[in-house]
C-alpha cells in the first residue's frame, strides 16, 4: 500500500506530465497552423505569378509534405492523448513479466509503440517530400546555366531515392517480424523499441543530414562564384542555407533519445514536430522571401534613408532579373524586362517576370561566365 507521501509524489508527477503535454499540444498545433498558412501564401504567390496551369512539381510536392506533417502532428499528439506517452521501452524484465495482457497499461504501451512506428513512417515521407520540392525548385533556378548544375540536381534526385529507400528498409527490416515493434514480453530488444531504436534513429539522422548538406551545396557555391559584392550575397546565403536549422533539430531529437531513454522520446517528439515545422518554412522561404521584403519595404526604406540616400542611383541591378528580395534594385515598383516587354507594376510578378530567379544577379552573372567558357572552347 503506497504511503501518503508516495501518493502525493505520484499526483505531482501526473500533474506535471499533464501540464507538459498541454504545452506541447499548444506548440505543436500552433506550429502546424503557421506552416499551413506559409504554404498557402507561397501557393497563392505562385498562382498569381504564373497561373494554376503553370504550377510546377515543387508547388505540389510541398503540399505532400504538409499533409504528412499534419499526420505527424496528429500522431505526436496521440502519443500523449491516447497512449499517455508510453511504449514498449523503459521497462525492466520483471515489469514486463508482471504486466498482464488485460491490464490497461499493456494496451497503452502497445498503442504507443504502434504510433511510434507510424510516426517514423510519416516523418520519412514528409521530409523527403520537402527535399524533392527543393530539388525541383533548383531546376527552375538553374535554367539556362551550365549543364553541370543539371547533373548535380539529377544526382541529388538519385541521392534522395537511395536514402529514402534506406530509411524505409531500416524501419522495416531492423525488427523482424514487424509485430515485435509493439511486443511487451519478452523484451524485444532495442532495435524493436521504436521510440528508442538505435538503428532507426542513427539511420534517419545520417540520411537526413547527408541529403540536407548536399541540397545546400548546389546553389550556395554558385552564388558565391558570381561577381556580386559580398554584402549582397549574405542574405541569399542565409535563405538558401536555412536547412542547417533542420539539422540542429534532428540532432536535438536524436541526442535527447539517446541520453534519456525514459523521458527522451517525449521530448524528442516535440523536437520532431519542430524539425518538420522548420523544414516547411525553409522549403517555402525562397519563394515567399520577396513577399516578406515587399511587406517590410517601408521599414527598410526608413532605415536605409539614414545613411544610404546619397548612394541612390549609383548602382543598378541588371534589367530583367530579381534579387533575393524580389526587387530589381529600383526604388519603385516597376520592373524592366528583356526583349522590350512592357514593365509590370503589380505587387506580384506576372507570368512573364522572373520570380523564380531568386538569386537574380548571381544566376545571370554565372550564366554569362558559363557562356564565356563555352565560347572560349
Amino acid at each position: 500500500m503506497p504511503t501518503s507521501s508516495e501518493q502525493a509524489d505520484a499526483a505531482a508527477a501526473a500533474a506535471a506530465a499533464e501540464a507538459a503535454f498541454r504545452e506541447f499540444a499548444i506548440e505543436a498545433w500552433t506550429l502546424l497552423a503557421v506552416a499551413i498558412l506559409v504554404t498557402v501564401v507561397r501557393t497563392l504567390a505562385r498562382v498569381r505569378a504564373v497561373g494554376c496551369a503553370q504550377l510546377r512539381p515543387d508547388d505540389y510536392l510541398v503540399w505532400v509534405g504538409v499533409i504528412f506533417y499534419s499526420a505527424e502532428t496528429a500522431l505526436a499528439y496521440s502519443v500523449g492523448a491516447s497512449a499517455r506517452g508510453l511504449a514498449n521501452n523503459s521497462m525492466s524484465d520483471q515489469a514486463r513479466a508482471d504486466l498482464r495482457t488485460d491490464d490497461p497499461e499493456f494496451q497503452l504501451r502497445v498503442t504507443g509503440s504502434k504510433i511510434q512506428v507510424a510516426g517514423w513512417s510519416t516523418y520519412s515521407v514528409l521530409l523527403w517530400s520537402f527535399k524533392a520540392s527543393v530539388l525541383t525548385f533548383y531546376i527552375r533556378l538553374t535554367e539556362g546555366l551550365h549543364k553541370g548544375y543539371k547533373q548535380r540536381i539529377n544526382a541529388g534526385f538519385g541521392l534522395l531515392a537511395v536514402t529514402w529507400v534506406g530509411v524505409v528498409l531500416t524501419l522495416v527490416l531492423s525488427c523482424r517480424p514487424i509485430h515485435k515493434y509493439w511486443q511487451i514480453h519478452p523484451d524485444p530488444g532495442n532495435a524493436c523499441q521504436p521510440a528508442v531504436s538505435s538503428p532507426v534513429i542513427w539511420t534517419f539522422f545520417a540520411m537526413n543530414a547527408s541529403t540536407d548538406l548536399y541540397l545546400m551545396s548546389i546553389p550556395i557555391p554558385m552564388l558565391w562564384k558570381a561577381g556580386m559584392k559580398t554584402s549582397r550575397k549574405v542574405v541569399p546565403t542565409v535563405v538558401l542555407g536555412a536547412g542547417l536549422l533542420i539539422l540542429v533539430c534532428a540532432m536535438m531529437r536524436s541526442v535527447l533519445i539517446l541520453i534519456d531513454p525514459v523521458n527522451g522520446p517525449q521530448l524528442a517528439g516535440a523536437w520532431g514536430v519542430r524539425e518538420s515545422f522548420v523544414a516547411t518554412i525553409t522549403t517555402n522561404l525562397p519563394i515567399i522571401f520577396p513577399l516578406l521584403k515587399r511587406s517590410l519595404k517601408p521599414l527598410f526604406s526608413s532605415i536605409q534613408s539614414l545613411g544610404s540616400s546619397r548612394k541612390q542611383g549609383s548602382t543598378r541591378t541588371r534589367p530583367g532579373f530579381q534579387t533575393i528580395g524580389g526587387g530589381d534594385g529600383s526604388s519603385g515598383g516597376v520592373r524592366y524586362h528583356k526583349r522590350g516587354r512592357v514593365p509590370s507594376v503589380n505587387h506580384l510578378p506576372t507570368k512573364n517576370e522572373s520570380e523564380e530567379r531568386i538569386i537574380g544577379n548571381a544566376v545571370e552573372m554565372q550564366k554569362m561566365r558559363d557562356t564565356d567558357k563555352e565560347d572560349g572552347t
